[in-house]
């Protein structure tokens, strides 16, 4: 008996042992550090490419910034501009669209200076979409250098703007644009007449090998870039927010693209924008 109820003594101090460890883990484990939205802000600039400059959103082959998902003015696109504005109207009028056409990555830490001396207190970023839509899939961005890219970019934006709010947006998802228009002809035409991001929509009808893989692994860039984003985001702290993919996961269709090069969002495709990746953010 007396061995009995030593090992029951034993039993019952491992057990404790136990709780008292996992309890001390579980307080012990930091959650993610969360976005710190502040108040809104009273001005904001747009960095990217052409999707920003809201390019053949409303003419042929034209940047439409009023149609911008992030910056424009124009009512039923509903950008992330116009939704700020309606909690905080000191923002009129303070909207920059930084972005520039065919921009890549590499461009980034430009813009941010253009940002840090508008003095603005929010940013959106969305780049990566023409460091992977390229002539062919050898000329992609590495992605050690894109993360670089965006490091320089951030660091030169927390250096010139240290309360602003930057939000960064994922790359969206280029083989879904291959997806919905490979069955269309004037999708395809588009994409061969313009050579239109090669590296993914060259040989659209194709089922070889060969061309399944390549698509494959330029999808798999763009995971690549947005994992980086994601990581950037983390290291710069609260006052950066990532929208978890929420851009590079939203289903879009081909009636969201330009019925011009059936490759930039129409003003639909830059209501979704406007929509769905500022739910993900700060959403003031």
């Amino acid at each position: 008996m007396t061995h009995l109820r030593r090992a029951l003594v034993t039993l019952a101090t491992l057990a404790t042992t136990v709780v008292l460890t996992a309890t001390a883990t579980l307080v012990g484990a930091a959650p993610a550090a969360a976005a710190d939205p502040g108040p809104p802000p009273a001005s904001m600039a747009s960095l990217g490419d052409s999707i920003t400059r809201g390019f053949n959103a409303c003419g042929w082959y034209v940047d439409c910034t009023s149609r911008s998902f992030s910056t424009g003015d124009y009512s039923s696109v509903n950008s992330h501009y116009l939704r700020i504005r309606a909690v905080n109207p000191a923002i009129n009028g303070r909207n920059y669209n930084d972005a520039r056409s065919g921009a890549k990555s590499a461009d980034m830490y430009g813009q941010a200076g253009t940002a840090v001396s508008q003095g603005v207190g929010y940013v959106t970023i969305l780049i990566g979409a023409n460091d992977a839509c390229t002539s062919s899939e050898s000329s992609m961005t590495p992605v050690s250098t894109y993360r670089a890219n965006i490091d320089a970019a951030l660091n030169r934006l927390k250096s010139g703007l240290p309360n602003a709010r930057v939000y960064l947006i994922s790359v969206p998802d280029i083989q879904r644009l291959w997806a919905v228009g490979k069955g269309s002809g004037s999708a395809r035409t588009a994409w061969s007449l313009f050579g239109i991001c090669q590296s993914m929509l060259a040989n659209p009808t194709s089922t070889s090998q060969s061309d399944v893989d390549r698509r494959t692994r330029v999808r798999q860039r763009v995971i690549d870039y947005n994992t980086q984003l994601a990581q950037a985001c983390a290291a710069y702290g609260p006052y950066c927010d990532f929208d978890n993919n929420a851009v590079f996961n939203y289903p879009f269709t081909l009636g969201q693209l330009s019925g011009w090069d059936y490759f930039h969002p129409n003003t639909s495709g830059q209501q979704v924008l406007a929509f769905v990746p500022y739910a993900a953010g700060f959403a003031w």
